[in-house]
């Protein structure tokens, strides 16, 4: 296994790359107060590059221009081609699928880039999805989950405050794809990496919801 650090044509972050042919590539953007060395993303990347998937963890364009603070509503445009730039530049790691998300404000903006652009990837990853701000229940972020036809599978922490198992179930039946949701007890949004166990459930069930080398 390989990580190189990543620079090239407005995309910047680290490609791990796994010791033989990649079974598929798997590009992960960040947080909204992160960056592409996000514990979770680290994490996430590493188990999966066991199993044979190459893992793109990128800055979004919001974080390349600063280096700390939230992302501005005026720039999640910019922010989803930054993930669409990602996608083309990685497409070619494997001759496998290539799967799209991120963590919470990233995930989200993957999720909005695939239901405008449904070519830029063949399925979504979303760990600790914003469903809604933390307790305002009736601001769901859900308008374009309708319009998301890839397979789509979400890791929740079940203390996350930003959407309960039962509303993040339920917005997950708006996509008319096949969705998977992993839930895990005791766990909030941050989904604490180190001791939950999150990466390698996330890794196992990515090679077998996406039929990575099957």
């Amino acid at each position: 296994m390989t990580v190189t650090e990543w620079d090239s044509e407005g995309v910047v972050g680290a490609l791990h790359r796994p010791s033989g042919t990649a079974a598929a590539v798997v590009v992960l953007a960040h947080g909204a107060g992160s960056n592409h060395n996000a514990a979770i993303l680290r994490a996430i990347a590493e188990a999966l590059t066991e199993r044979g998937v190459a893992v793109a963890r990128i800055d979004l364009p919001y974080r390349q221009k600063r280096p700390k603070g939230p992302p501005s509503p005026s720039g999640a445009a910019g922010d989803r081609a930054g993930i669409v730039a990602a996608c083309a530049a990685f497409r070619g790691e494997s001759s496998g699928p290539l799967v799209v998300g991120g963590h919470s404000y990233g995930g989200r903006q993957a999720s909005m880039a695939v239901a405008e652009e449904p070519s830029i990837a063949d399925g979504l990853l979303l760990t600790s999805y914003p469903l809604h701000p933390p307790g305002k229940p009736d601001r769901l972020r859900t308008e374009h989950l309708p319009a998301i036809s890839r397979p789509t599978l979400v890791v929740h922490g079940a203390s996350d405050p930003f959407g309960s198992t039962d509303e993040l179930t339920a917005a997950l039946g708006l996509i008319e794809a096949p969705t998977r949701l992993i839930d895990l007890p005791k766990v909030g949004h941050d989904l604490k990496p180190d001791r939950s166990g999150a990466p390698a459930l996330t890794a196992d069930a990515v090679i077998e919801f996406f039929g990575v080398g099957a």
